[in-house]
This record gives structure tokens, sequence and C-alpha cells, in this order.
């Protein structure tokens, strides 16, 4: 018998037709069902409806939040449910057909302090094939730690530490710093039973470039959570301090070739095309290396480095000011 439980579910999104195939999972799955879900309509200056699809006995309603970031559509969804435990979906997700009696075991075994417990992501990659970069990266999630692609928390822990950190624009590192704040404040966090299918969005071939802004955050989350907060929250680390090497040879190569110094701008220049040859090959080797695959390597190898750095400069100045809750650690 499932154990009963009370829970709302909370859906941020900006209007990707993937919603209606989200919500259309929720509805068709078997177990307890949630005494609310809240769709949160977080496009800017939106008119038309919301692509929702077919929700069956689901008790759907919709929130407008106008564009303030995924961070900011979450809060405004856990304010608008009364339920004890508020479960975060993407909308690009679709649920088990036995979700809802695995979330009904999940919350049931949680003691008194855990104030969350997350959901096992999985996401389908081709058979026939070796996967793209983009493909690798979302499949990453699947060991992604405290991922709200789908994540309960209780509700009065939200309350307690605050909710989501809304000055994380982006629906990146929002989430590990929610959880950071949550452990800190003597909760403990969990991964459940349940299972959630994550598909690979489609993606153009600069999404990875695109993706470098979150280079900001981390320097947010630096300041929030000081720099060990990668092993505390389970985050893989980055290529920064690579990005930053790449992108100082390319402007020793440019200074030398201004100032005359051949010798030294060649030799940088030297070390710039190895430096990029081997982050492309990195991204290449485990993919398909089509042509097109190998050629979107190269042209985002070469563009990433000094992107990443600019946007990492930009987030020193953006938040030189922020300060951690509890002073400095």
């Amino acid at each position: 018998m499932t154990t009963p439980v009370d829970y709302a579910v909370v859906v941020p999104t900006i209007g990707r037709a993937c919603l209606a195939d989200c919500l259309r999972a929720l509805a068709a799955g078997a177990g307890p069902r949630p005494a609310e879900v809240v769709v949160v309509d977080d496009r800017p200056g939106a008119e038309d409806g919301l692509p929702l699809g077919p929700v069956g006995a689901l008790p759907v309603r919709v929130v407008a939040t106008g564009g303030r970031g995924p961070a900011a559509a979450r809060n405004a969804g856990a304010r608008a449910v009364g339920a004890t435990w508020v479960v975060f979906l993407d909308d690009d997700v679709q649920v088990s057909p036995d979700w809802a009696e695995r979330l009904a075991e999940d919350l049931a075994g949680a003691d008194d302090r855990t104030g969350g417990v997350q959901g096992r992501l999985t996401v389908p990659l081709p058979e026939d094939r070796r996967p793209t970069d983009w493909e690798r990266g979302t499949a990453g999630l699947e060991a992604a730690a405290w991922a709200t692609a789908d994540m309960a928390y209780r509700a009065t822990t939200l309350k307690e530490v605050g909710g989501f950190d809304e000055r994380f624009p982006r629906a990146f590192r929002e989430d590990a710093d929610l959880a950071l704040r949550v452990m800190d404040a003597g909760w403990s966090l969990r991964r459940g039973r349940r299972v959630t299918l994550h598909p690979v969005r489609p993606a153009g071939p600069w999404a990875s470039v695109r993706a470098q802004r979150g280079n900001a955050d981390d320097v947010l989350m630096n300041r929030l959570h000081g720099r060990d907060w990668w092993t505390r929250g389970e985050a893989p680390r980055g290529r920064l301090p690579g990005h930053l090497a790449t992108t100082a040879l390319a402007c020793a190569a440019v200074l030398g070739m201004a100032t005359r110094r051949r010798r030294s701008a060649a030799l940088a220049a030297s070390l710039w095309a190895a430096a990029t040859a081997e982050f492309a090959w990195a991204r290449i080797a485990p993919g398909p290396r089509t042509r097109h695959e190998v050629a979107t390597m190269v042209a985002t190898s070469v563009a990433i480095p000094p992107l990443a750095v600019r946007h990492w400069f930009a987030g020193q100045i953006r938040h030189r000011g922020v300060r951690p809750p509890g002073g400095a650690r």
C-alpha cells in the first residue's frame, strides 16, 4: 500500500513545447496525486497561452513571473502552494509511470531533519553512435547532486533558508547554492529511488559557447560559499584555469606581434595552438567524430576560452561586494 504523502509540484517554464510532455507523463502515472501542480510561466511579457496539453485530472494552475529567471520562478511556485513537500521538476523532464509511488516512499522515509530528497535522473543517449559533446554534457545530470530537474524540498526548509537566491539569473548553480545553504542550516539531503527521464534537448552548434556565462555564477558561488564549495556541493570542476592560460597565451601572441617581438609572438602562438588543439581533441575524441561535430568542436574550442575568461571577469566585477551570510570562511 502506498504511503499517503502531502506534496505539490512546481514546474518553471519559458514556454517550451516539452512542457506538454512533462505534464502528460505526470498525469499518466500511478500513485498518490499531488495536492496541486503550479506551472510558473517565466516568459517576459507573455501574452499567448502556455502549451500545457492534456493534463487529465491534474490540479494544474499557472502563475506568471514575467521573465525573472528560474530561481525567482521556483520561489514564486513554492510560495503559491501549501503542501508539506514541494517537488521541483524542470519542464523538459518526464517522470516514470511509478514516479508518484516511488516519491511517496522517498518522502515517507525522510526523518525530521531531512530537508530534501533528490530524484534519480536518466538521460537516454543514442545506441547507434557515440554521443555528441552536448549529449554528454546533458548526460552529466545523471551524476549531478541536488539538481532541481527533480528535487523535493520540505516547505519548512525552504522557508527557513529563504528559498532560491535570485541573484542567480540562469538555470545554473542556483540548485547547488540552495543545497549548500540547506545543509549549512543543519538539514540533511539524500537521494531517493524515484526515476525521471531527462531527454536531450535540441541545441545549436554554439550552445557550449553560450554556456560560458555560467563562469560568472561560479564567482558568486565562491563569494557565498568559499572556494571549497565544489567539494561540499559535489560539483565537478571546470576548465577555467586552462582557459585563463590559453587566453593569456593568445594575448601574449597579439602583444608580441604588436611590439614586433616576433620570436616571442611565435612561441606564444604555438603554445596557444597546442592548448587549443588539446581542448578540442578532448571534446572530439569521445564523440561521433562526424564532419559537423569535428568542425563545431574546433570552432567552439577556439571561442570558449576567451569567453569563459570574459564572463569570469564580469562576475568578479558584478559580485565584488558579495560576502557570505556568516562572514568570511
